[in-house]
């Protein structure tokens, strides 16, 4: 394939038009979900998830579709309007899923308007890179072990791969960003992107250490942190080199579809990738590199 410039026109048409072209037009109120035995529903309803998923879907919503709002390229603007409506669409799907199995999701503030649309929109595409990457081998393993009937699998099959689309284009959406700045700015856009990125990470591990200082409870503004915590314990025992390793492979088979000029979220597979090195046990497969996001 040819190079393609970062910054470019022909890039931002690329990343903006996999995006709108990939998009799947269906309605949540058009879900038949399937009758579930008692086994299932306990199991489900069990799921520690649904008032975070809910929280969280609704606020992202709102951080996305403000910059959508507010952006003046045509292009971008629209692609970025149609990836809010789709976390609108994750907000109303888990409550369409809470109302038909009655799982009760706790009252929740309604989300705030973000004072700087461009930061929030950075903040929460950083944020989803790292949960989606660890949300990737969950969802393998739930799905390996039966945990859902296949009626509800299918549904978050789908919102499992919009997630891929989601970090996909905010990695090329920050790269392209970067590049329309003056060259001499550049640096303090990349201290700024990089500050927001170690924001993201230490807000996970934050929520994580305080999850497990309190026994699992996820109460509280770092409950988000503690989102894939809360629920690998519920698919049962798995190892974590077993674990690490589902989540690059699902990673990339998530992404490959997509052209491969597209810039690729890169912070957390080489990070997991070290860590699988230093593990016991015989060592992971080098896969491919795709292009890489210098902070994704």
């Amino acid at each position: 394939m040819p190079d393609l410039s970062i910054g470019s026109e022909e890039h931002k048409r690329l990343f903006c038009g996999f995006f709108v072209r990939s998009h799947d037009p269906f309605r949540p109120s058009d879900i038949v979900w399937p009758d579930l035995d008692d086994a299932t529903l306990s199991r489900l309803k069990a799921l520690p998830v649904w008032d975070e998923a809910a929280r969280t879907e609704a606020a992202t919503a709102l951080r996305i579709g403000t910059l959508g709002r507010v952006e003046k390229d045509p292009l971008l603007a629209e692609a970025i309007s149609l990836q809010g409506y789709e976390e609108q669409r994750h907000t109303e799907i888990i409550r369409l899923l809470a109302q038909r199995y009655g799982i009760v999701l706790s009252a929740q503030p309604a989300p705030e308007i973000p004072s700087d649309p461009v930061r929030a929109f950075l903040q929460t595409g950083y944020g989803e890179c790292i949960d989606s990457f660890f949300a990737f081998g969950l969802f393998r393993i739930g799905v390996d072990s039966k945990f859902f009937p296949e009626g509800i699998t299918s549904v978050f099959e789908t919102i499992m791969q919009e997630e891929a689309r989601h970090i996909l284009f905010a990695v090329n959406w920050a790269a392209y960003s970067r590049a329309q700045r003056p060259l001499l700015l550049r640096p303090a856009f990349d201290v700024w992107r990089g500050w927001n990125v170690l924001a993201e990470v230490a807000g996970r591990l934050k929520g994580a250490l305080r999850m497990a200082r309190d026994g699992g409870r996820k109460d509280g503004p770092d409950s988000q942190a503690g989102f894939t915590v809360a629920s690998a314990g519920s698919f049962g025992e798995f190892s974590v080199r077993r674990f690490l390793g589902l989540c690059l492979s699902e990673n990339e088979r998530r992404l490959a579809p997509y052209d491969a000029r597209l810039l690729r979220p890169t912070l957390v597979p080489s990070l997991v990738r070290r860590v699988l090195g230093l593990l016991p046990g015989s060592r992971e497969a080098r896969p491919g590199r795709a292009p890489s996001s210098p902070a994704g």
